[in-house]
C-alpha cells in the first residue's frame, strides 16, 4: 500500500505546479490586455533612430481608410443628386413634348428668342416688353397708338366700329366686364396700399377711400402684341390731389385651339336677290354671276324674286328657270323669305341674301362657305360701299370699267359697317 501512494502524491504535485504556471500565464495575459497602449510620439522619443511602430502604421492605415470612406460617401451623394436633377429634367423634357404633340391647347411660341417656362415669367416679360417701360421710337405720328378716354359710365373711342358713336355706354358684354373690372383693381390698391407702392410721403392721402364714382378719368390703349395698358384717376370733390394707377394686362402666348379640315366641294350657295325694277343694275349682276358662279365656281344657285310687272318682261327673258314673278308692292324681307322657301333640293344648301348691286368674287364665296356652320353660326360680311362714279370721277370723260373701281380707298367709298343686310 504505502508503494502505490508513492507515485499519485507525485502526480498531483506535477498537477499542482502546472495549474500555478497556467494561473500565471493567464495573470501575465490579462496584465498585457488591461495595459493602455503606448503613446507613439513616447515610443520615438524613447526610441530615437528606431523604425516607426506596428501602432503607427495601423494608426495611418486607418486615417487613410475614414478619408476614402468619406469621399466615396460625398461622392454617392453628388451622383444621386445628379440623377435625381437629370430624372426632374427628363420629366419636364417629356412634359413639354407631351403638349406639343397632345390634342389639348399647346403654346405656339417656339419662335420666340426664348421660351420662358413658367406662363407668370412670360407674362412679367410682356409687361417689361411693354411701352409703358421701355417706350418706343416710332417713324411717325401715324404709327402712334392712340389712347382712348373713359370714365365709370360713358368710353370716348375713337374707333368706332359698328355703333358708329365716339362716345357711348359700353355696350359689348366683353368690354364693360373689361373696365368694370380694372376699375375694382384700382380701387382695390389704393384703399388697401402694399408697402411697396412708394405712397409714404403722402400718409393723408394714402388713408383716403375712393369709390367708383370718384373716378376723374381713365385711359387706355392695346399694343395687339403685348397686351392692354390703363391709366386711372381718382380724385375727392373740390380737390387738387389725385390718386394715379397704372395697370397692365399683359396678354399670354398663342394657344392653338382646334386644327381641323374643312371641305368645302359639296357645299352649294344658293343666292337669293329680292328685285323690282333696276333692270340696268341686274344686267350688271348677271354679268358679274356668270363670271364668277357659272363659269369659275360651279356650285352657285341664283333665285330672283321679282316684284311688279314693270322690267318684268327683260328679267324673264334670262331667268324663266331660276325665278319667282310675285305681283305685289316691293319688299325685300318678303321677298327672301319666299325665296328661302323655294328651295326644294339638298336641305343643307348654303343662302345668301344679296342685293342686285353687289360685286363679288370668287374669293368671296370660299370666304362664305368657310366662316358658317349649318344650324350654328351666320357670316354677315361688311360691305364697302362705293360712292357715285360721277362724282368719283368726275375729271374724266367716262368712268373706268367696273373692275377698276372696286378699289378700297377713302376717296372711292367707305366700310358700310352699320349694315346687315348682307347674310
Amino acid at each position: 500500500m504505502p508503494r502505490r501512494g508513492l507515485p499519485l502524491q507525485g502526480r498531483a504535485r506535477w498537477l499542482l505546479l502546472g495549474a500555478f504556471l497556467i494561473l500565471i500565464l493567464l495573470l501575465f495575459a490579462y496584465l498585457l490586455e488591461c495595459t493602455p497602449p503606448a503613446d507613439v510620439n513616447q515610443a520615438l522619443a524613447a526610441l530615437p533612430g528606431e523604425p516607426y511602430g506596428k501602432e503607427y502604421y495601423q494608426a495611418l492605415l486607418q486615417e487613410q481608410e475614414e478619408r476614402h470612406l468619406s469621399r466615396a460617401a460625398s461622392l454617392k451623394r453628388q451622383i444621386a443628386q445628379l440623377k435625381q436633377e437629370l430624372q426632374e429634367m427628363s420629366e419636364k423634357l417629356r412634359g413639354l413634348q407631351e403638349k406639343k404633340e397632345g390634342p389639348g391647347p399647346q403654346s405656339l411660341i417656339e419662335g420666340r428668342d426664348q421660351e420662358p417656362g413658367d406662363l407668370l415669367e412670360y407674362l412679367h416679360s410682356q409687361i417689361d416688353k411693354a411701352e409703358v417701360n421701355t417706350g418706343a421710337r416710332l417713324p411717325s405720328e401715324y404709327s402712334l397708338v392712340p389712347f382712348e378716354s373713359f370714365t365709370s359710365t360713358k368710353v370716348y373711342q375713337l374707333e368706332m366700329g359698328l355703333t358708329r358713336h365716339p362716345e357711348e355706354k359700353p355696350v359689348r358684354k366683353d368690354r364693360r366686364d373689361d373696365l368694370v373690372e380694372v376699375i375694382e383693381a384700382a380701387l382695390d390698391i389704393i384703399n388697401n396700399p402694399e408697402e411697396d407702392d412708394g405712397q409714404e410721403d403722402n400718409a393723408a392721402m394714402q388713408k383716403q377711400t375712393f369709390t367708383e364714382s370718384q373716378l376723374f378719368e381713365g385711359l387706355y390703349r392695346t399694343e395687339r402684341d403685348k397686351g392692354t395698358l390703363y391709366e386711372l384717376f381718382f380724385t375727392k370733390e373740390n380737390s387738387h390731389e389725385y390718386r394715379h394707377v397704372t395697370l397692365f394686362r399683359p396678354f399670354g402666348p398663342l394657344m392653338k385651339v382646334r386644327s381641323t379640315s374643312v371641305d368645302t366641294a359639296s357645299s352649294i350657295i344658293n343666292i337669293i336677290v329680292p328685285l323690282s325694277g333696276r333692270t340696268e343694275a341686274f344686267v350688271q349682276f348677271l354679268h358679274n354671276f356668270r363670271e364668277v358662279c357659272i363659269q369659275q365656281d360651279k356650285r352657285v344657285h341664283l333665285t330672283v324674286v321679282y316684284f311688279g310687272q314693270p322690267g318684268l318682261q327683260e328679267v324673264q327673258a334670262s331667268l324663266r328657270k331660276m325665278s319667282r314673278f310675285i305681283n305685289m308692292e316691293f319688299s325685300r324681307g318678303r321677298g327672301l323669305d319666299i325665296g328661302a322657301h323655294a328651295w326644294e333640293k339638298a336641305p343643307d344648301v348654303l343662302m345668301f341674301f344679296c342685293d342686285v348691286d353687289i360685286y363679288f368674287t370668287l374669293e368671296f364665296l370660299s370666304t362664305c362657305r368657310l366662316n358658317t356652320a349649318p344650324g350654328k353660326r351666320v357670316f354677315y360680311p361688311v360691305v364697302f360701299s362705293l360712292y357715285n362714279p360721277a362724282i368719283v370721277y368726275g375729271n374724266l370723260d367716262f368712268p373706268p370699267p367696273i373692275e377698276n373701281q372696286l378699289i378700297h380707298k377713302k376717296d372711292a367709298g367707305f366700310w358700310r359697317d352699320f349694315g346687315f343686310g348682307m347674310t
